[in-house]
């Protein structure tokens, strides 16, 4: 079928949140090439309820993704996979709109997982294609982007297909949640700061969290239950 004839699903639940604290300190940042200013939002702010959207790869996404992050050869048709729209909150307590790429077969769980972050308040950085980045994951990592889908090698692995190259794993907030292989390599650099993980920063993932327990129901296993390295960005359907 073409993707053309198949429309989006979208959904929007749960009543608006009213943020009850204000931020004292605005952040601005240039990432990607976008400045961008995240300013505080006033206590007692109503922010709009939590929203998504499915849709089949769309003809202006797949041009994005094709010689990118998709390409032929990849373990997974382009076909196959769903284009995302969820609205997250923001490390200023706002709330943004931002998109991800999954397998059809987790797009639907994708969605109640992000409905329980948002509920959460658990704040998400920025959530936009890998593509803008080149399919690069470093570059992707370094400017705190939370990704899913990339068809690339495993980390470390040249020859075997990553987990997000099926479309069942995301990476949330790799600075302050990076990829670590004692006793000293930590994936992004940036994220060297959060290595103390007795601290409880806003974005970072702790075992039993709100993260981990969204996840957790739908049955993703989490990369900072590893033994030998500690994935604390990582979540996938296989635990791998």
């Amino acid at each position: 079928m073409d993707d053309r004839q198949v429309a989006g699903r979208m959904g929007s639940w749960a009543r608006p949140v009213v943020v009850r604290a204000t931020l004292i300190i605005s952040v601005v940042a240039a990432l990607a090439g976008d400045t961008f200013v995240a300013v505080p939002v006033p206590a007692g702010t109503t922010l709009p309820p939590f929203e998504s959207r499915i849709e089949r790869i769309s003809d202006s996404v797949r041009q994005l993704m094709t010689g990118r992050s998709w390409r032929r050869g990849c373990p997974v048709p382009i076909h196959d996979l769903r284009y995302l729209e969820l609205r997250y909150r923001t490390f200023s307590g706002g709330s943004r709109m931002g998109e991800l790429v999954v397998h059809e077969r987790w797009a639907d769980e994708m969605v109640l997982v992000f409905s329980d972050l948002y509920a959460a308040a658990f704040p998400i950085r920025r959530m936009r294609l890998v593509d803008h980045y080149g399919a690069n994951d470093t570059r992707s990592m370094r400017h705190d982007n939370t990704s899913a889908f990339n068809c690339r090698w495993r980390a470390g692995s040249p020859g075997v297909w990553s987990q997000h190259a099926y479309g069942r794993a995301i990476d949330v907030n790799p600075v302050e949640n990076p990829y670590f292989v004692p006793p000293d390599y930590v994936s992004p650099p940036e994220g060297r700061p959060f290595l103390d993980r007795s601290r409880d920063r806003p974005g970072m993932i702790h075992a039993h969290d709100d993260a981990v327990d969204a996840f957790r129901g739908i049955g993703w296993r989490w990369g900072g239950y590893w033994n030998n390295v500690k994935d604390w960005q990582h979540f996938s359907a296989t635990g791998k």
